[in-house]
């Protein structure tokens, strides 16, 4: 039964953040927390392991069928800085967990930034939608991608969210691109960072004790919600996605709000 719980979240995650360009983790993770049943740590490395099976199809397959919309020159440089930003991401959730020795504040605290960057993420798109849209830069500077790349992969890492919503906020801001062409750059993004993450976390030997059955199953979960996600983008256009990802990020912060409350009870207990 555990192991079709995780089936089905990895699944549906990656099929959303497919077509959405989110990874899955910003919804795996929230998920899998309100259901208690793993430590966060746990819980960000599977959420890694998924989203990257996921990316990693999604980008060979738009190769291989040459429909790719990734623009190279703009989110390799992000992408690379985006690793370097994961790795510090990590460094610093890990200073976390042994600053406070509690691994409920780490989930409060990871709730809590995850909340309210979601609220400006919703903020961003409904005004996005509206006639008075934000203008966009146009930043070809390879040192200045870099550096959003860094910040937005620390975050990602530090989260334990593989990505996120937030990377098509900034791929339109920085870089002007609608939102098919900065979901798919952001997929590619988010391919870099974990790899990253997973592998640091495997040399490091930070995960002990993982179900195999729970990883194998999830990252099946993520090459299949691939397989989905591409499919269900080919028929949406400009104004469904935008509707549809409003509500998926309204809904994730209600569970974001929800995990809150639980890791602050614990602390209680």
């Amino acid at each position: 039964m555990l192991v079709l719980i995780f089936f089905i979240v990895s699944l549906f995650a990656s099929s959303i953040g497919a077509v959405f360009g989110i990874g899955g983790g910003v919804i795996i993770k929230p998920i899998l927390d309100s259901l208690n049943i793993m430590e966060v740590t746990k819980i960000s490395f599977l959420s890694s392991c998924t989203v990257l099976s996921m990316s990693l199809y999604t980008f060979i397959n738009s190769k291989l069928s040459k429909t790719s919309l990734v623009d190279t020159k703009i989110a390799t440089p992000f992408a690379l800085g985006a690793v370097l930003g994961g790795l510090i991401g990590k460094i610093l959730f890990s200073y976390t967990i042994h600053f406070f020795n509690n691994q409920n504040i780490a989930g409060i605290i990871q709730s809590s930034i995850l909340i309210i960057l979601l609220i400006f993420t919703v903020m961003f798109t409904i005004k996005n939608m509206s006639k008075n849209k934000i203008k966009p830069m146009h930043i070809n500077n390879i040192f200045l991608s870099a550096i959003i790349g860094m910040v937005l992969g620390l975050l990602s890492s530090y989260l334990g969210i593989g990505g996120g919503p937030f990377n098509i906020a900034f791929l339109y801001i920085f870089f002007a691109m609608d939102n098919k062409t900065a979901a798919e750059n952001s997929l590619y993004i988010i391919l870099f960072s974990q790899i990253s993450s997973v592998l640091t976390t495997l040399i490091k030997n930070e995960i002990q004790n993982i179900n195999i059955y729970i990883l194998i199953v999830m990252i099946i979960g993520g090459i299949g919600g691939g397989i989905i996600g591409r499919k269900i983008s080919k028929k949406l256009n400009s104004s469904s996605f935008d509707k549809i990802f409003i509500i998926i990020l309204i809904l994730i912060i209600f569970i974001s709000i929800y995990n809150l409350y639980v890791f602050t009870s614990k602390l209680s207990i």
